[in-house]
């Protein structure tokens, strides 16, 4: 058994060295995907146009693969191309170098403005970069640095893929890459120097062209030339005597005498700091040959005057301060508030001290309750004084958060009619719509039924931009809690004592501006009704009638049961100076008109109504119709208008006929409900035309609903003949009921369908109750409506393309998104900052224009010229200067490199007194410009490495020194055929 055993115990673990290792699976995943991006075998395309690599589109596709647990992203990186035609070229695709090796000999695409860093560093369309997944550590190490070169070496062999291949290195801010390419018997290393302090040696073209040279280790002895791309780039900080053009606002002014309450109508624009911060000079040689010019650490010929080609950028300042944009966000964080009015300005203004005086919601009870009660005491006066008052009493002048200058100033933009107090209301409306607002013809009048908003020449707007300055600039939250309480008091004042508000146009609530203006509508209906009917003038305010424009066949077509309304508009009362009176009892009315057997008028029974009644609330004859069964002349009656509604009342009584169902019981209460103003026509007809029948009425009322038809009678006569429509003879027809429930009761001793003293105080209790928070919701559309129009009218004077279409995008974003009630934060945040852009942007043109004196210039066509390069400046990374240092543009950025640098070269006072003797002639030493900021240079050549009978191939060297930063980035190619 133990000789048995022996064997077994020197058995040791075999390795299947046939199994893939971990690194052998990292170069298949490499491998597998480039063959699904279709990398694989020769890359073909057409020479590159020159700026390509600015204007082209570029695009990348990424993939994910892993080293064992080590994962890594793989990005494709590719100019998009025309495809083009790869016939007749194949017999000389085998021999051809790779696209990237063409690329870098490339001198068409040198120094592109805005490309990823291997493009300009290489000049390369298309490459792959390989680089630690975003929560993995940097690749540090040389071992792992030379693994990954020898994975992505092997994945190229075995591929064929000819797109270059790179690896990052090292941390990632240092944007270190090496990589590799290879064709057909060539292949190309691209490696990288980084360093902090850069060795003196090669801070010139002389120690480059060294370095570049010592690196291609060429054998043959007449080295081949070195082509040269040589760039510096100056920056300008300094803008001297060229100051922001900006005024910043006159705080005093704005309630000084001078200039009166007309600058709260306005906002404010531009920006507070200059939006350009730099202005980057980049001054090319685009092709040098060596030994042309000279440069070295004694001596250089690069003069930046002499240099062909002038191109500059501006950096924009980091988000600078702009007013209009401050304004904006200030107000919206108005929004985000959780106070209270009351919290907000200490104790209540309507806080009661003693039982002497009820709730203002009990003596609102008290006026709608039937029961007899002596009300004289708790009017909605006296508790309006009374919280004057506590007003008073509770918080000092001196407390107030808005001094009584700023206050009265505001009130009197908002209500201009207070200076006339004699004024009548209605003529004071038409005084303060006229404005330096768009007339309503223009299209951006209407902008407000886009935005819900309210029209710029309203009352609504106006608050608003009251608010939005107080916010700002007069107390903040307290400021808008004080105005919002004062505004409140003016509407229960100007309820109480019969005056219009002023900008708000006539008619019911338009639907298409926010709520709030809505209200404010609604309580000026309400105002109208109570001034008419305190007036004491006979007649009714509301009763007019819908027959004005024709009750018969002309508007018979379109819409049977709304064709009284063609005549019932709201202007057609609120113009009127008739009174309304309030309802006498029902007995009163029986007694006074002995009208009992007013509601036995059906159809069939229409002749036996009372025919020696007292005909009452007459319009006028309607000319056309006569009574049926009377054969009297059928009179038009003077009827109650519907209330009008807002649209948050209309959602309630909507949420109210929902809920009652769909039961026949409910269908039944809900038309009952709907027919209260059909219900009052039918009174008023009835009183107006006694012995009337329901076909008289429907003729007048709906005359589609009446179908005439000849027919011959007895006698062979052609007689027409009328009758009511089938859906009028529907059993428990509405109509029918209702004609049967109606009196003859004239519409002025009707139950009024509009209590304007209960909708008046429900809105006044509306208003009172609004936070500083829910009333910048309200108006925010109002807000931005307006810092619409504002940049509008900035852009009409500049006239900058790319703005127009940021506003047409804004103004389209922000009506989809203010339409629907209670927008999200968010949207509303994107909304003001697409305004604030525009701002900015339009700041930055005004900058530059005051920069290179484009409005001073007297030549029409520099003029033009100049205009035109400010404007790609803003739209574009990067501009050519036309003339390079001696056209128009380039003459005026000389002057400001030589202004900045007089400055400069100025000692202190102190310096200057000691050394006055030395002060002119280091004046006179002074360079134009300073010392360049950016150093790039380009090398290239065609040699054959690495022996002497290799094939030529393409060396390139890119080098950049900056003050903190020296880099140099190599593509060094070789045969690998002959070698």
């Amino acid at each position: 058994m133990a000789a048995d055993s022996e064997p077994e115990s020197e058995v040791f673990e075999i390795t299947d060295f046939t199994t893939a290792s971990e690194w052998e699976r990292f170069i298949s995943k490499i491998e597998e995907v480039l063959n699904d991006w279709k990398l694989i075998g020769i890359s073909s395309g057409k020479p590159l146009e020159k700026g390509v690599y600015t204007t082209g589109t570029w695009e990348e596709k990424s993939d994910e693969i892993s080293f064992a647990d080590f994962k890594f992203s793989i990005t494709h990186h590719y100019l998009v191309q025309e495809p083009g035609d790869k016939d007749g070229k194949e017999e000389l695709a085998e021999d051809a170098l790779p696209l990237s090796m063409q690329d870098l000999l490339c001198m068409n695409n040198d120094f592109p403005p805005r490309a990823h860093c291997l493009v300009r560093w290489y000049g390369l369309r298309e490459f792959v970069v390989i680089a630690p997944a975003a929560n993995n550590d940097a690749v540090l190490s040389e071992s792992k640095c030379n693994l990954l070169l020898s994975s992505i070496s092997i994945a190229l062999g075995n591929t064929g893929c000819q797109v270059p291949l790179f690896v990052q290195i090292h941390h990632k801010w240092r944007r270190m890459y090496v990589g590799e390419c290879q064709g057909p018997g060539v292949r190309t290393d691209f490696e990288m120097v980084h360093l902090r302090k850069v060795p003196t040696q090669y801070t010139h073209l002389s120690g480059l062209l060294d370095i570049f040279k010592s690196k291609i280790g060429c054998p043959l002895t007449p080295l081949p030339p070195v082509s040269m791309a040589i760039r510096l780039t100056y920056v300008l900080q300094d803008w001297q005597q060229y100051f922001w053009p900006q005024q910043p606002p006159d705080i005093d002014a704005l309630v000084g005498g001078e200039v009166g309450g007309l600058e709260f109508g306005k906002l404010p624009f531009g920006a507070c700091e200059d939006p350009i911060s730099e202005l980057h000079l980049a001054t090319t040689w685009p092709h040098l040959s060596e030994g042309i010019i000279v440069d070295n650490d004694v001596y250089s010929d690069l003069d930046p005057i002499q240099a062909p080609q002038w191109s500059v950028r501006v950096r924009k300042a980091d988000n600078p301060q702009c007013l209009l944009g401050d304004f904006l966000t200030e107000f919206f964080k108005l929004c985000r508030r959780k106070e209270s009015t009351d919290e907000i300005l200490g104790r209540s203004a309507f806080e009661e001290e003693g039982k002497e005086v009820a709730d203002i919601t009990h003596a609102l009870s008290k006026l709608t309750e039937p029961a007899p009660v002596p009300i004289h005491k708790l009017s909605v006066t006296n508790m309006v004084h009374s919280a004057k008052k506590k007003i008073r009493k509770h918080r000092g002048v001196d407390e107030s958060p808005l001094n009584n200058e700023v206050l009265n100033t505001i009130l009197l933009f908002l209500f201009p009619d207070a200076f006339d107090k004699l004024a009548d209301g209605s003529e004071s409306r038409t005084n303060t719509s006229a404005g330096n607002n768009p007339p309503p013809e223009h299209e951006d009048y209407n902008l407000f039924s886009q935005f819900k908003s309210a029209p710029s020449d309203s009352l609504t707007y106006k608050l608003a931009l009251c608010l939005c300055m107080i916010n700002f600039y007069h107390g903040g939250v307290k400021g808008v809690a004080h105005l919002w309480q004062e505004f409140v008091l003016e509407m229960r004042y100007r309820w109480e004592n019969n005056y219009l508000i002023p900008g708000l146009a006539n008619g019911p609530p338009d639907l298409r501006c926010c709520l709030l203006h809505q209200k404010l509508q609604m309580l000026n209906c309400c105002i109208e009704r109570k001034k008419a009917r305190d007036e004491g003038k006979r007649g009714s305010v509301s009763d007019r009638s819908p027959g004005d424009t024709g009750k018969g066949g002309e508007h018979c077509g379109e819409n049977p049961d709304k064709e009284k309304e063609v005549g019932k508009s709201w202007e057609s009362w609120s113009d009127s100076e008739e009174e309304f009176f309030e309802c006498l009892s029902d007995t009163e009315d029986l007694k006074g008109n002995g009208q009992e057997n007013g509601k036995k008028g059906g159809a069939k029974e229409g002749n036996k109504e009372p025919v020696n009644l007292k005909p009452e609330g007459r319009l006028h004859p309607h000319g056309k119709l006569m009574l049926l069964h009377p054969g009297e002349p059928l009179y038009i009656p003077i009827t109650q208008e519907p209330a009008p509604m807002t649209e948050d009342l209309l959602e309630e009584q909507s949420e109210v006929l929902a809920k009652l169902g769909t039961s026949a019981e409910g269908a039944h209460l809900r038309a009952r409900m709907q027919s209260a103003c059909l219900l009052s026509d039918m009174e008023s007809f009835k009183a107006a035309n006694p012995g009337c029948c329901l076909e008289d009425f429907v003729r007048w009322y709906s005359p589609r609903d009446y179908i005439e038809e000849e027919v011959v009678d007895e006698k062979g006569n052609v007689v027409i003949k009328g009758e009511l429509s089938a859906r009028m003879k529907i059993p428990s027809n509405m109509w029918v009921e209702a004609w049967e429930t109606a009196k003859p009761v004239p519409a002025r001793r009707q139950k009024r369908l509009f209590d304007d003293t209960r909708e008046a105080e429900k809105v006044l209790h509306y208003l009172a109750v609004q936070k500083p928070a829910d009333l910048a919701r309200h108006l925010l559309p109002c807000i931005i409506h307006a810092a619409v129009l504002k940049v509008k009218e900035e852009e009409a004077v500049e006239d900058i393309s790319s703005v127009k279409k940021i506003i047409k995008q804004t103004i389209s974003h922000s009506s989809k998104v203010l339409r629907f009630p209670n927008p999200e934060d968010k949207k509303l945040e994107e909304i003001i900052a697409q305004i604030m852009s525009v701002e900015a942007i339009i700041a930055r043109a005004r900058s530059l224009k005051a920069k290179f004196g484009v409005e001073k210039c007297e030549n029409e066509e520099e003029k033009e010229d100049l205009q035109r390069f400010v404007n790609c400046l803003l739209e574009q990374p990067e501009v050519s200067v036309v003339g390079a240092g001696r056209g128009p543009a380039g003459s005026i950025i000389h002057k400001l490199f030589v202004n900045a640098q007089r400055v400069s070269a100025v000692p202190p006072l102190d310096e200057e007194l000691r050394r006055s003797g030395s002060s002119e002639e280091r004046r006179l030493t002074v360079s134009d410009f300073p010392l360049p900021t950016g150093r790039e240079v380009i090398l290239r050549t065609t040699v054959p490495r690495p022996a002497p009978y290799s094939k030529p191939l393409p060396q390139r060297m890119y080098s950049v020194l900056t003050k903190e930063d020296f880099r140099l980035a190599g593509a060094f190619s070789a045969d690998t055929t002959f070698f």
